[in-house]
């Protein structure tokens, strides 16, 4: 079975920090883009069996309520595995009754949230807006339309930050009724207002007090820190970026979408202009059997519970420690076996990227 990411590239307004393919809504756009996707579908999809839909952006819940039935019709053409997970992305601001009617009636089983934040100084930052009262109401409404699954952003480390402030977002967030929640440390891309106007992140040291502090407190909570930056009830645990992560196959279709199948990793063209005319000048990167090795420890060391190493051996038809230093990384406490699973000490996991040097 294959995962499907499907990307929307419209916003009603851009983030300070975002650096995904986007672009401020323009109905004119989106009725031609639609029309692009589908034949992208027809043209790529091989009719497999899929585990997990993906629909991110951008802002899919952007749409209006033609251009969400449209999508939907299109998405009609995959072939879904009885548990097959449906995320749909959506802000706060575009969830009501009629949304929640549709996304339901649609199959869609997850909701991803971006809150970002609920602090006032550090949402205007963010060119974005949020409460906890509203939040909640919303959650309230998903739940109360079936949809269950829901997962929310938190967005940490921006220059100006205090301990106090991450501190408090937390404990918001914690009393939100929500199965999964997502933490990303800022990242400074180019291209983004953030790296326009010079705003950075905190200290390292401070950063590294706000990871410990969310780790420790939603794991108290009943949360399970599954990925570095991913927490999630039991049986929570998102299928489709897990995806991702076991280094698997999946379909991306859209505006500047990657996909892997097969040996292939590749990306559409960023261009709208390109994409509307069926242009989709995908780029692609045919993979060697050692790339291939390399993407799975990546990805894989990403997972709190590791590597299984039968599992590698028997994927490549290698032995995991005829190509990577494991012993000596094994020895100074880098890496831990259990189970026959090999994966980075939770002591260390804040330096991973040390590690994969050391690996790779």
């Amino acid at each position: 079975m294959k995962a499907v990411y499907i990307h929307i590239p419209f916003c009603k307004k851009i983030c300070s920090y975002c650096d995904f393919c986007k672009l401020l809504i323009n109905d004119a756009w989106v009725n031609d883009y639609l029309k692009a996707l589908a034949y992208e579908i027809d043209e790529y999809y091989n009719k497999d069996l899929v585990k997990s839909i993906y629909i991110g952006g951008g802002t899919p819940s952007a749409l209006n309520i033609r251009e969400l039935k449209m999508l939907f019709e299109i998405i009609k053409i995959f072939n879904k595995a009885p548990n097959c997970e449906f995320t749909f992305e959506c802000n706060l601001s575009d969830i009501n009754d009629i949304l929640l009617k549709i996304l339901k009636e649609n199959g869609v089983n997850r909701i991803s949230i971006g809150i970002e934040s609920f602090n006032e100084r550090m949402l205007d930052l963010m060119n974005r807006q949020a409460s906890f009262n509203d939040a909640l109401n919303k959650i309230n409404l998903c739940r109360y339309y079936g949809i269950n699954n829901i997962n929310i952003d938190l967005i940490y480390g921006i220059e100006g930050q205090t301990l106090n402030e991450l501190k408090e977002d937390v404990k918001l967030f914690l009393k939100l009724p929500v199965t999964h929640i997502s933490t990303y440390s800022l990242i400074v891309e180019d291209n983004t207002v953030f790296k326009m106007k010079g705003i950075g992140n905190v200290l390292e040291e401070l950063e590294y007090k706000m990871y410990t502090h969310i780790v420790d407190s939603l794991k108290s909570k009943g949360f399970k820190h599954y990925e570095v930056s991913n927490f999630s009830k039991e049986g929570f645990e998102s299928i489709h970026n897990l995806t991702y992560w076991h280094n698997e196959e999946y379909y991306g279709f859209g505006l500047n979408a990657s996909g892997f199948i097969g040996s292939i990793r590749y990306t559409n063209t960023d261009n709208i202009k390109k994409y509307i005319a069926k242009e989709y000048d995908r780029t692609t990167n045919i993979l060697t059997t050692k790339q291939m090795m390399d993407d799975e420890i990546m990805l894989g060391f990403r997972l709190m519970n590791g590597i299984d190493i039968h599992e590698f051996n028997d994927k490549y038809q290698t032995d995991i420690y005829n190509e990577y230093p494991i012993q000596a990384l094994i020895n100074n406490r880098d890496l831990i076996l259990k189970d026959n699973r090999l994966y980075i000490n939770p002591n260390r996991i804040y330096v991973m990227n040390n590690i994969l040097l050391k690996m790779l």
